[in-house]
This record gives C-alpha cells, sequence and structure tokens, in this order.
C-alpha cells in the first residue's frame, strides 16, 4: 500500500482542521458504481495519483478523504455541477500502423492481456474510448502506401478498382476487430496523411497537393475506405479530410490550403457522404492552434459548414485557447483534440506536468469532446517509422520483442479515461494557485475532479461540493483524480 510519503502527516493535521473526522461528515459510503474503483469504507472519495518522482504512478491511494462542513483549508477548488458545460466523447490515443503491427505481433495471451488492460471498462483496467487511425500510411507506419497505389498520373485508377485494404489486414484489422470485442463504443477517428501520389501535383507520397480533377475520385476513396471497414466490422465515427494540411514536411504528408479543403468538403466529400449514405463525421482543420482562421473560413461558408461537424486541433504551435476561440465564433459546432506527441527518451515530470496542464485540463475547458496522445506503441528505437518520418515519438508502450514498458503518454491519458466514461459533461471549478483542474460528472452521476499541482513544491488544499468540503495533498508537479 502507497500514500503520498511525507505528506500523510499533514493530511493528518488537515483532517482535523477541515472536518475529515468521522462526527462531522456523513456516514461512509461504498461505491458500487463500475465506473469507480473500490474504496477503503472510511472513505467517500477515490483519489489516484501520479508523482512525478514515479513513486506513484496511476495507483489509487488508501487514504481517507470525507466531506465535511468544517473550516475549508485554502486555497479551495470550488466544483459547481449546476454549470454544464459539453458532452464527452472519450480519451485514448492514435493507432498507427507502427502500433498496430507492434501489439499485434505480441504473444496471443500477453496481446489479450494488453488489449484488456487498455480498453477494459471494469475497475481494474483504464477504458480507453478513442482511437485515431490513419487512412494509409502515416509516419509511424513501417512503410508508405494508400489503398490504391496501382494508379498513374499516365493511367490513373479514377473508378478506385484497385482499392483495396490490404497493408491494413495484416495488422490494424484484425487487431480492431480484437479490440471492438472488449468494447464495441469504442469511438474511431481516421484520417489520411496523403492521398494516393497519382492524385497529386507532384506525383509523390510526401509533399504536393491534391489535384482538383481528382477531388470526386478523392471523396470516393473515403467512401470506400469508411465502407470498406464497417465490411469488416469496424465502424468509422468520423474523418478529417487530411492531417496536418499545412505541413509538407513529412512522409508521407500533403498540403491542402484552407480554401482548397473548404471546396473539396462542400462540393465533393459532404456531397459523396450524402449520396452514399454515410453518418460519418467531416471534422475539419487537424492541426495546430497556431492558425485557428483556417477553420473559421471554412465555417463561414455554411454551405461547407452544413457538412461539418467540426474542428480538430493539435498544439505544437499556437495556445489551448484557439479552441475556445473557434467555439465560441461557432458554438453549434464541436472542437476536438485529436495530437500530441511525446518526444523520447523524455522527461517524466515536464512531460506529465505540460499534457496535464494544456491537454487534459486545457483542451477539455476550452470545449473539446476529446483528447488523444499521439502514438499508443513504438519499439525502442521509436519505430516503426518511415523513411524521413518521426523517429523521436515515444509510445504511449515501448514493445521491445516481448517485453512492455508503459511511458508518459500512458498516465497522461489513464487519470481521464478511466473515470471520465463518454457522455461525461463537463461542469465548472476553479483554478485557483496553479492547482490546474477540471471537472466532469459522469453518466451515472460520479463527480470526477482532475486536479495537476503546477508548483514545485507541496500543495494541500480544499476541494468544496455542494456545501460541504474535504481536504487533500500534492506533491509538486503530481496530478491527481479525485472520483466521489
Amino acid at each position: 500500500m502507497k500514500t503520498i510519503g511525507g505528506l500523510w502527516p499533514a493530511l493528518l493535521f488537515l483532517c482535523g482542521i477541515a472536518a475529515c473526522s468521522k462526527k462531522n461528515n456523513p456516514s461512509p459510503v461504498t461505491p458500487t458504481n463500475p465506473d469507480t474503483p473500490a474504496v477503503p469504507v472510511s472513505s467517500q472519495v477515490a483519489f489516484w495519483l501520479t508523482n512525478p518522482d514515479k513513486t506513484a504512478l496511476f495507483e489509487q491511494q488508501h487514504v481517507a478523504l470525507n466531506f465535511g462542513t468544517g473550516l475549508a483549508v485554502q486555497p479551495v477548488i470550488s466544483v459547481d455541477t449546476t454549470q454544464t458545460y459539453q458532452s464527452i466523447d472519450g480519451f485514448g490515443y492514435a493507432m498507427t500502423g507502427g502500433s498496430a503491427q507492434l501489439i499485434y505481433g505480441l504473444p496471443t495471451a500477453q496481446r489479450e492481456a494488453l488489449e484488456q488492460e487498455l480498453f477494459g471498462t471494469d475497475s481494474t483496467h483504464i477504458g480507453v474510448s478513442y482511437l485515431r487511425l490513419t487512412i494509409g500510411a502515416s509516419d509511424m507506419s513501417a512503410r508508405v502506401f494508400s489503398y490504391d497505389d496501382n494508379g498513374t498520373p499516365a493511367a490513373p485508377d479514377t473508378a478506385l478498382a484497385n482499392f483495396d485494404l490490404a497493408d491494413d489486414k495484416a495488422y490494424l484489422v484484425p487487431l480492431l476487430k480484437e479490440i471492438l470485442a472488449i468494447n464495441p463504443t469504442l469511438k474511431l477517428l481516421g484520417c489520411p496523411w496523403s492521398a494516393p501520389a497519382w492524385m497529386k501535383t507532384n506525383d509523390n507520397a510526401s509533399g504536393g497537393s491534391l489535384l482538383p480533377q481528382y477531388y470526386g475520385v478523392y471523396a470516393r476513396y473515403f467512401v470506400k475506405y469508411i465502407q470498406a471497414m464497417k465490411a469488416n466490422g469496424i465502424p468509422i465515427d468520423a474523418i478529417t479530410p487530411q492531417n496536418e494540411p499545412l505541413n509538407a514536411n513529412n512522409n508521407p504528408a500533403m498540403v491542402m490550403q484552407d480554401t482548397a479543403e473548404e471546396r473539396f468538403v462542400r462540393d465533393y466529400l459532404g456531397p459523396a457522404f450524402q449520396a452514399a449514405g454515410i453518418t460519418t463525421k467531416i471534422i475539419i482543420w487537424d492541426h495546430n492552434c497556431d492558425v485557428p482562421q483556417y477553420p473559421l473560413t471554412i465555417l463561414a461558408d455554411a454551405n461547407a459548414a452544413a457538412y461539418v461537424d467540426g474542428s480538430a486541433f493539435h498544439l505544437y504551435g499556437g495556445d489551448i485557447s484557439a479552441l475556445s476561440t473557434v467555439h465560441d465564433a461557432y458554438p453549434n459546432k464541436n472542437v476536438y483534440f485529436t495530437e500530441q506527441y511525446v518526444a523520447g527518451p523524455g522527461n517524466f515530470q515536464v512531460d506529465l506536468d505540460w499534457a496535464l496542464r494544456n491537454l487534459i485540463v486545457g483542451a477539455t475547458r476550452n470545449w473539446s469532446r476529446n483528447v488523444l496522445e499521439w502514438n499508443l506503441a513504438a519499439d525502442q528505437n521509436y519505430g516503426p517509422h518511415t523513411v524521413g518520418g518521426c523517429g523521436v515519438c515515444q509510445g504511449a508502450y515501448t514493445i521491445n520483442g516481448t517485453a512492455v514498458t508503459k511511458n508518459t503518454s500512458y498516465y497522461i491519458i489513464a487519470h481521464a479515461s478511466k473515470f471520465v466514461r463518454p457522455g461525461s459533461v463537463r461542469v465548472a471549478s476553479n483554478i485557483t494557485s496553479l492547482l490546474n483542474n477540471v471537472a466532469f460528472v459522469t453518466p451515472s452521476g460520479k463527480k470526477v475532479l482532475i486536479v495537476e499541482n503546477d508548483n514545485p513544491t507541496t500543495m494541500t488544499f480544499t476541494v468544496q461540493f455542494n456545501g460541504k468540503n474535504f481536504a487533500t495533498a500534492l506533491n509538486g508537479y503530481a496530478v491527481g483524480t479525485y472520483v466521489w
């Protein structure tokens, strides 16, 4: 049993002044809801902790946290469930081709145990509820490919007669089938890094742009992808037309300016989905927070916006508040956070602190319906990746043969995914004294508060809800999830 080390005497003291004793609190409640872990009968609040020095890694703390009416220890985080914001679709990762190859290559029993650990929704697993897939290869695939590489500029396959998921059928498709058997409600977002090279201005998988004469063909390429995945038992909830459409410097990559994406969605992709009876969401942009004008340009076109569910963001540039800029301009459109990598070998404290502050707290407080970390698994050399692809992208897992190690991204997502189930709603809470936090109410009525202590020293504080409070503490740069 682990506690929070030297903070335990302080907590005992705080319990006295913050009315943590039994006589000042309601009778202890033992949670029975499946989205809440079992806690000691003496505690009304489940507390899960990650310390920056790794003395606790997403571990439940067996300490008594009970609501009372005594004096509140400053500072105070107040949770107000009467103020509600967006619904949550889920938290998860990118299932790249390389991730799928590594995971599917594990011995069957080990692979199935890892799948349960990630996607199981009982009290012993972290309940990942959202995955981003690559339509064709990403830079974290073993090789570059599309689903129709047999065309040429001289002999384009405009009928898409050679369309085939062959490369993904080796690892990705069978792996997703196993995962969906564990969690059939898992949401899947598909995203291409490039159109087939023969459709592009430079006849190359890297760089270039989609030739206008192939807009209609490429729209049908998306239709065929969604239909082919569905035929394999894999429902695609949403797509984006292009990953990082202003980034030509990857392999694969393709540039799609805002006016080009606007036209593609308005005149080709949206109508193609409608004609085929496809209800998969279209989400635009899928790039950094430093160019909010890109999605705003598309959403300003009412005919294009009619097909658009929302906008997706990364945070390699700009500020996370860009999500609110776009949301506030078009509050009837959703916003999503779809990618952020951890660069290996990384710094656990710095990477954990940054991601909790900017993504788990920052993105959701700026209206995002999800948070996705980049790349579920990589090997000890940060591969597989294409020539010119990311050579430092650390996976949530490192898989070296049959040796599997959890990394920072695992803990970043776990602090939210395990408790903030799909359909949860963000509610009001105040940020004070560098205690970054966000609060939710789950579909079953449980309250979830995620707190990141952005101070270098230990912070004692009070959580207040519905006129009562409990005292707690977090080490410098530690993360705590509280559930009641």
